[in-house]
C-alpha cells in the first residue's frame, strides 16, 4: 500500500511529505519548481528494502513557507527527527544538491552516503551562481509582469524540462509537478540565505555524481569538477536523459541508486 501524505509544522513552514517502505532510510531532496511526486518511480523502486522519506521543500509543492536553502536544511533536521531517523542516505536533485551538500558539512554524522544528480554552478554556495543556465532574473520579471501561466509556459520550454523520452507518463508526471509550483520564490520579494560557503573537501562522505548525457555541456562541467572536488566521489553518466535523468531513464537510475547503497549498506533507523 502506497503512503499518504503527512505533514509537519515546522519553523515558519508546515511540510509535506511521505515515508513508506522499510530499512536503511533513504532521503529524496527534489529541485526547483518540483516536488515529491518526482521522484515517485525511484520510491516505487526503492520501497521494498529501504525506507524512503521525500517531501516538498518549503515553499514548493504542498508546503508552505518562503523557499530558503537554509531553511531547508533546518526542516530535514527537523522531519528526521520527527521521523527519528539517525542515519540516512540523501539523493539531491539539481537545486536540492544544494541542500543535500550542507546536510553532510553541518552533520556528517547524519549522512551515511550521497547522490548528486545534476548539480547547479557553485553549488557550495549561498545562492545561484552568475554562470546558471536558469534566468531567474527574467523569470521574477515574466512571472510579476505577465503571472505564471506565462512563466509556466516559458520553464516548459527551457532545455532543463525537455524529456528525451517518448514515454506518456514521464510527461504526465513533469506536468502535473510543474503545474503545482507556486512561484513563491519569483513572486515575493527576493530574501537571500544568510549561508557561508562550505568547503567542498571537507564532505568526505561517499558519493556519486550524476548527469544525464543529454543535460547541458555546462551541467556537464559542473558535474565532473564537483565529483573531483570531493574526496570519495566518482562521476556517472545517465544514458538517454536529460536535465530530469530520473524521469528519462528511471531503470538506469534506480539501478544506479541500488548498487550504490548496496556497496556499503548503514544500519536501519
Amino acid at each position: 500500500m502506497l503512503a499518504a501524505d503527512a505533514f509537519l509544522d515546522v519553523d515558519g513552514a508546515r511540510l509535506r511529505y511521505r515515508d513508506e517502505g522499510h530499512g536503511p532510510a533513504v532521503l529524496l531532496i527534489h529541485g526547483w519548481t518540483l516536488d515529491l511526486d518526482i521522484w515517485a518511480w525511484q520510491a516505487e523502486a526503492l520501497r521494498g528494502a529501504y525506507r524512503v522519506i521525500r517531501y516538498d521543500r518549503r515553499g514548493f509543492g504542498g508546503s508552505s513557507g518562503s523557499p530558503s536553502i537554509a531553511g531547508d536544511v533546518r526542516d530535514v533536521l527537523d522531519l528526521l527527527q520527527h521521523l527519528r531517523v539517525v542515519r540516512v542516505a540523501a539523493v539531491g536533485m539539481s537545486q536540492g544538491v544544494r541542500v543535500a551538500l550542507r546536510l553532510a558539512s553541518v552533520r556528517p554524522d547524519l549522512l551515511a552516503c550521497l547522490v548528486l544528480d545534476g548539480a547547479p554552478p557553485h553549488c557550495n554556495r549561498a545562492g545561484p551562481s552568475a554562470d546558471s543556465d536558469v534566468p531567474m532574473d527574467s523569470f521574477r520579471v515574466l512571472a510579476r509582469q505577465s503571472g505564471m501561466p506565462a512563466f509556466r509556459r516559458a520553464w516548459a520550454a527551457h532545455e532543463f524540462t525537455q524529456l528525451m523520452t517518448r514515454d506518456a507518463e514521464a510527461h504526465r508526471i513533469l506536468g502535473r509537478v510543474l503545474s503545482g509550483y507556486p512561484g513563491h520564490d519569483l513572486l515575493q520579494p527576493i530574501q537571500a540565505d544568510s549561508l557561508q560557503p562550505i568547503d567542498i573537501g571537507t564532505v568526505r562522505q561517499r558519493a556519486i555524481v550524476l548527469n544525464g548525457d543529454c543535460d547541458t555541456a555546462r551541467q556537464r562541467r559542473f558535474g565532473r569538477a564537483l565529483a573531483r572536488e570531493l574526496p570519495a566521489a566518482h562521476y556517472v553518466l545517465i544514458p538517454g536523459a536529460g536535465h530530469l535523468a530520473n524521469l528519462d531513464n528511471p531503470a538506469a537510475y534506480n539501478d544506479l541508486l541500488v548498487t550504490f547503497f548496496k556497496e556499503f549498506p548503514w544500519s536501519a533507523s
